[in-house]
């Protein structure tokens, strides 16, 4: 390759070349991409062979770093001088075999890179310390740096002095007990382009003496801390808010909470939350509830998720207090195992989204829905097998979204839904045993999109519930106990797709309820076993796509060769038989 003198470009990117075409450095032109080199034993493949690349570009990454016999050898690669790459990855590997500490020092020390370099990650280092130009700060120009798993190292370098760096991650130093004003730089400036900071795995973490410095992290954005579960305090005030705050799995955090417009709590503590500037909170685990207790509610939250909240029942969250915040739009409670009710009491303009999941104890809706909650568009409920009844007043007339699932003891759908829910355009009940009949008066006429599972009975009614002018273009039918569907009159005229799904009794698809479909373009059959044939009449012409999977039966007779029923579907644009 070498002889190749005109030759101006070289990439190795995504191949399995390990070994480095020699004499390269004669090509004085030449730009070489490289985008990882693994370090193998001996000469040839030694880390030796970068050395005469000299007009490496962009970025590379060094595997295997442990493979290094001589420390010496780390200098050949004159990294030092390779002034045009801008991104560099270190990467050690663990077999196993036990770490020569002073030896890594050695090596990583021999592996300096030039001040040019803006990105900079280091995994998996075994030394005690980290290099002397990281610490003396040589990288003024670094953007970015990411040190992962360098288990042994005791203390930071004064990284707060980079004076361009934005993005700083931390993860798997598990001899780092304490983070203090070294860290920093000791200066009130320290970290002033920093817009992103995260810290995890951290095991041995206590203490982060970040209120030492004054006027630190200025520019940051976004701060996450995650399993660091011996971590008690403090953490940085902001006077500017931080775009986003995430903490998960750092159980013995006391501590108040930075200024933040979103935040992503889980199983953190006794963080203390300031709810002036906030906009979005998701929140979870041990004791979260007791913080949301708390509150005296907010102005400014939008968005507010409790997920799987574990707490002792002395702080347990049983009745959520809706009108504490005026101008949420989205709430979203998920497995809050001892919530009963959600109050309110006063008009509530703003939400739009209300998502109810696993709350095995939730008994009431707010009463009057419909007066209190205007604005609301999607409503889902899911495993809340105590509630038994909407409330009187109904659901809002806007909601366009209605999905309930699992709810075991629910016995009816809201009262005159084809008069006051005439902005429903999609409705979703799955495994709701216990409905029976739609209500009198039938479906709103604008609803497009329905799915019936495991409501047999249910689907039995379906026949009263669409009236003359129904707007259903889609209907998913699952886990229906029946051996012959639809019947003659059941679904309505506009309907364009239809889903039969695991339906293990289903043996015969009835011709007069599906040639009224005169719309119909889509049929899918998904899990029917026991579906023996196509109806002897054939299907609606209409149907243009037709999908079969999973119905052994009837796919041995829509066989092109020698399918009894092939010549039902044969004129079929789409066909797909699995």
């Amino acid at each position: 390759m070498h002889l190749l003198t005109n030759l101006c470009r070289l990439e190795f990117t995504e191949t399995r070349v390990v070994k480095v075409p020699p004499h390269l450095g004669k090509l004085k032109n030449l730009k070489v991409v490289m985008n990882s080199f693994k370090v193998g034993h001996g000469k040839e493949f030694g880390i030796q062979r970068l050395g005469e690349l000299n007009n490496l570009h962009e970025g590379l990454s060094i595997g295997e770093l442990q493979n290094i016999e001589n420390s010496l050898d780390a200098i050949e690669a004159n990294l030092k001088n390779k002034t045009l790459l801008v991104n560099l990855n270190l990467r050690w590997g663990r077999n196993g075999n036990s770490i020569d500490s002073k030896e890594e020092e050695n090596v990583i020390e021999n592996l300096q890179p030039s001040k040019n370099l803006k990105e900079l990650s280091i995994f998996n280092y075994g030394g005690k310390k980290f290099p002397n130009w990281l610490l003396n700060n040589s990288l003024l120009n670094l953007v970015s740096l990411v040190l992962s798993n360098c288990q042994s190292c005791h203390r930071f370098p004064p990284l707060g002095l980079l004076p361009f760096l934005k993005k700083l991650e931390i993860s798997g130093c598990d001899e780092i007990v304490s983070i203090d004003a070294d860290f920093h730089g000791n200066k009130s400036s320290s970290f002033k382009s920093l817009q992103t900071l995260y810290f995890s795995n951290m095991r041995q973490w206590e203490k982060w003496e970040c209120k030492v410095v004054t006027g630190a992290f200025q520019s940051l954005h976004r701060l996450s801390i995650s399993s660091c579960p011996k971590l008690k305090g403090q953490l940085p005030e902001q006077v500017v808010p931080l775009e986003t705050l995430h903490i998960r799995y750092c159980q013995q955090l006391e501590a108040s909470a930075p200024r933040a417009l979103h935040l992503e709590l889980y199983d953190c503590g006794k963080l203390k939350l300031d709810w002036i500037t906030m906009k979005s909170l998701t929140m979870g685990g041990h004791n979260m509830e007791a913080s949301l207790l708390e509150m005296i509610g907010s102005d400014t939250l939008e968005r507010l998720e409790i997920e799987q909240s574990i707490c002792d029942d002395s702080v347990s969250l049983k009745t959520f207090p809706l009108d504490c915040f005026p101008t949420l739009k989205t709430l979203n409670l998920n497995a809050c195992g001892n919530l009963h009710l959600i109050s309110q009491d006063r008009v509530h303009n703003h939400l739009k989204d209300l998502t109810i999941k696993e709350c095995l104890q939730f008994e009431s809706l707010p009463r009057n829905m419909r007066m209190l909650l205007p604005s609301l568009r999607y409503l889902w409920i899911q495993h809340c097998p105590r509630l038994e009844t909407f409330n009187d007043g109904g659901l809002p007339s806007n909601l366009e979204h209605l999905i309930i699932i699992k709810c075991s003891e629910l016995q009816s759908l809201p009262a005159n839904m084809h008069m006051l829910l005439l902005s429903l355009t999609r409705l979703w009940i799955e495994d709701c045993p216990r409905i029976e009949l739609f209500p009198n008066g039938g479906l709103p006429s604008n609803l497009e999109e329905m799915k019936l599972n495991n409501c047999s009975r249910l689907v039995g009614s379906l026949k009263g519930a669409f009236r003359d002018r129904s707007s259903l273009e889609s209907l998913w039918i699952e886990e229906l106990d029946a051996k012959c569907f639809p019947d003659e009159g059941l679904l309505p005229f506009s309907l364009t797709s239809l889903t039969i799904r695991d339906c293990s009794n289903l043996e015969k698809l009835d011709y007069k309820g599906l040639y009224q479909l005169s719309s119909l373009k889509l049929l899918i059959l998904v899990n029917c076993p026991n579906l023996q044939c196509l109806p002897e009449e054939g299907l609606p012409r209409s149907i243009s796509d037709l999908c079969i999977t999973n119905c052994s039966l009837l796919e041995q007779r829509c066989q092109k060769e020698g399918g009894e029923d092939w010549e039902k579907i044969a004129h079929i644009r789409n066909l797909h038989i699995l």
